[in-house]
């Protein structure tokens, strides 16, 4: 599972209105007939009308100054393995989400009581996903694709007259570079703008800053997990615990699609790497002998090389795994298998 919250954004190129966010959420559905189209939702309706969305969202922001985000993006990502326990099914993703919001909600620390009903939403599911430019494969494949597009430039200046050359060599070469790319996909190199294959359904989620009451602010990217201070002489609660909102979706998915999650797809284990490696790898090499196959299944899924591991000599063992310590960070801060 891989979630990620970010506010508006506030750059010169982008507007106070949540209008060019919601245009770009509806990029997928273009040219769908009605019938086939992933509508917006909130937490007790199905359908939700764009306008709306953005009516609701740009009208909640009571006392908010002109540079203060509007609202929030929560993207909730399953990974493939947990999109196959919910059957890629929209309905049952629809389901996960409302239980999310109300962790969500639980996450809160204020004077009120915030509950599901405090929180004003949409979400919207899509079922694509393109490769961007700072991903490891995008990266990794950069200077073939370097290379190519300066074979590329050179073939039209032989064709221009400008320069001296051998057209068909200069495209073996190309073909060669292309063969050589360390990531490839259907047989393609991999560049940003690829749709990515395999299962890739997602959530966007469009939280409002204020309340449905557009009294009080509620940020999910405040500083304090939980904190008081003296506002108006009087003392005021403030936080949001991320770290609780992150296992509490995890818990919740867990119980919503009946799944089974192994040791390296918890929030847990990326804060054990994170923090204190020694206990991850401890954790790892402790598993019990089928969780521990499924374990380094998930990791090689994800393109880490995993040797045999002798689980009788300790030491050993924790030496090899150290050694791979590159590898699992990328892959617990992949999609598949982070946060």
């Amino acid at each position: 599972m891989y979630i990620a919250i970010s506010p508006q954004k506030m750059g010169s190129t982008y507007t106070s209105s949540v209008g060019a966010y919601i245009e770009y959420l509806e990029k997928e559905d273009i040219g769908k007939l009605p019938g086939l189209r992933e509508n917006f939702f909130d937490q007790f309706n199905d359908r939700v009308a764009p306008e709306k969305v953005v009516s609701e969202i740009d009208g909640n922001t009571a006392k908010l100054r002109k540079r203060d985000p509007k609202f929030y993006s929560i993207v909730v990502s399953p990974s493939q393995r947990e999109l196959k326990a919910l059957n890629i099914d929209p309905a049952h993703l629809r389901k996960y989400v409302r239980e999310l919001m109300k962790d969500y909600a639980d996450s809160f620390y204020r004077n009120q009581q915030v509950t599901v009903d405090s929180i004003k939403y949409y979400a919207k599911i899509e079922h694509q996903r393109a490769y961007r430019g700072f991903e490891k494969q995008v990266m990794e494949n950069a200077p073939c694709r370097k290379e190519i597009a300066k074979l590329r430039n050179d073939i039209r200046k032989v064709e221009r007259g400008e320069i001296s050359g051998n057209i068909k060599k200069l495209e073996n070469k190309i073909e060669k570079l292309n063969d050589q790319a360390p990531h490839k996909q259907n047989g393609k190199m991999i560049v940003a703008g690829m749709q990515k294959e395999g299962f890739q359904t997602h959530v966007h989620i469009i939280v409002s800053r204020k309340d449905v009451t557009n009294t009080y602010t509620l940020s999910p990217l405040a500083k304090h997990k939980a904190s008081e201070v003296m506002l108006n002489g009087k003392p005021t609660k403030r936080g949001f615990d991320r770290d609780k909102f992150y296992e509490a979706c995890e818990k919740t998915f867990d119980r919503v699609a009946g799944y089974n999650r192994n040791y390296v797809e918890t929030y847990g284990a990326k804060k054990d790497f994170v923090k204190n490696p020694g206990k991850f790898y401890a954790s790892l090499v402790g598993l019990p002998t089928r969780e521990k196959d499924v374990a380094f299944k998930l990791l090689r899924s994800t393109g880490v090389k995993i040797p045999n591991i002798p689980t009788n000599h300790h030491q050993v063992a924790m030496k090899i795994i150290k050694g791979l310590q590159q590898g699992i960070g990328k892959a617990l801060k992949s999609g598949e298998i982070g946060y």
